[in-house]
């Protein structure tokens, strides 16, 4: 078990580098579209900020490649002061005199965020001197950024080294939450998977399926294992990689004697329909292509969740960011919500998913990790986890 923030001895007067996630979902004119992130960080924030710790915050945002001016923190600066009047400052760099001036000024209860730390090439390349000066800023590291502690970056790893450290609520949270879900589920247990490549969720369906009593799969990755049952699939989205996975996940599960439920109709477009009128079909064939899945499908799925106790999701079942093929994913998303299961959701396209549809606050768990929800989910290590001490009882 992992040492909390709760464990550390008084943090009054200390210097906490907290690293956090704040990479939000922003629109074409740098508008923040959503704050779900931000809003999962602040129990850590102010748990700390009301014990009278100097919290300096490191986060990303992007993959910006040197100064982004489009990929500041500034706006995350000034929702901050929102939520934490009067206590919030924002540091232009992330190391050098001038941020250790800011940090040597900063009175007990206070907060600095620092620029994005992905300005600096030396983050991603978990350089070792570059990890010494942001250590040099602190005397306690605490990471809370779930959503990137599959990254051995120096923010993510090289820091927590060289520094005492802990997780936040945020990351306990995940932690516990998806590993108690896997290890000791609720029966019957349900797992479902969408989105488009099948190869970067092999080890967490694997892993799931340890558990598991139902999968049932969506989305574009749904095609590549029809295919590897010998069916037809149009114009659908399939890969030679991703049929190949999705032929070991059929052949283990079989093995296994876990059941999979595959889609038995499908909302699909034509190639060339420029208007991509959709069109229910149990055969894709010739020129269609497969977006959604059908409302056959839709009854199929539902009827499992029904019965389940707990359900984990991860990845949309069709197109859904296109209105005409958002009925499936959506409707998923409200059968999720209303069962009498404990609920987890992962990945950015599901939570959007289950955001539009209005019942995210049906869901037990909302996952802010990405990549890190998949490795987590499929028994991986994950470095920015891994390195942080054990806590002695």
């Amino acid at each position: 078990m992992k040492r909390s923030i709760r464990d550390l001895a008084s943090v009054e007067g200390k210097r906490i580098l907290l690293r956090a996630d704040f990479n939000l979902p922003m629109d074409k004119v740098g508008r923040i579209t959503d704050t779900t992130r931000l809003v999962s960080e602040l129990p850590t924030i102010r748990y700390l900020v009301e014990r009278g710790a100097k919290v300096i915050i490191c986060s990303h945002l992007g993959r910006p490649k040197g100064f982004d001016f489009r990929l500041s923190l500034w706006p995350i600066a000034l929702l901050l002061m929102k939520y934490f009047p009067g206590k919030v400052q924002f540091a232009h760099k992330v190391v050098g005199e001038k941020v250790a001036e800011q940090v040597a000024s900063m009175s007990n209860g206070s907060i600095l965020l620092l620029e994005n730390v992905r300005f600096y090439k030396e983050e991603t390349e978990n350089d070792p001197e570059f990890a010494k000066q942001l250590a040099s800023l602190a005397d306690i590291y605490v990471n809370d950024a779930f959503g990137v502690a599959h990254r051995k970056h120096a923010s993510t790893f090289g820091v927590a080294r060289l520094l005492p450290n802990a997780i936040g609520f945020l990351m306990e949270n995940e932690i516990n939450s998806i590993t108690e879900a896997i290890k000791n589920p609720r029966k019957p247990f349900v797992a479902i998977f969408g989105g488009a490549k099948v190869q970067d969720k092999i080890k967490a369906i694997l892993n799931i399926a340890k558990s598991a009593d139902c999968i049932l799969i969506g989305g574009a990755m749904a095609y590549s294992f029809l295919v590897a049952q010998g069916l037809t699939v149009g114009q659908s989205l399939i890969n030679a990689e991703s049929v190949s996975s999705a032929s070991q996940i059929l052949e283990e599960l079989s093995a296994a004697g876990k059941r999979i439920v595959l889609p038995v109709d499908h909302l699909a477009y034509n190639l060339g329909d420029k208007k991509m009128k959709p069109f229910a079909t149990e055969t894709l064939s010739g020129d269609m292509v497969g977006a959604d899945i059908g409302p056959k499908t839709i009854k199929l799925f539902e009827q499992e969740i029904k019965k389940a106790r707990q359900i984990i999701w991860n990845g949309p079942l069709g197109k859904y960011e296109d209105k005409n093929f958002q009925e499936g994913t959506f409707a998923i998303a409200k059968q999720v919500a209303k069962a009498k299961a404990y609920s987890i959701v992962g990945g950015g396209d599901s939570i959007s998913a289950v955001k539009q549809a209005k019942c995210e606050k049906l869901i037990n768990h909302i996952s802010t990790g990405g990549g890190a929800t998949l490795k987590l989910l499929g028994g991986e290590p994950l470095p920015g986890i891994d390195v942080i001490q054990e806590k002695y009882i």
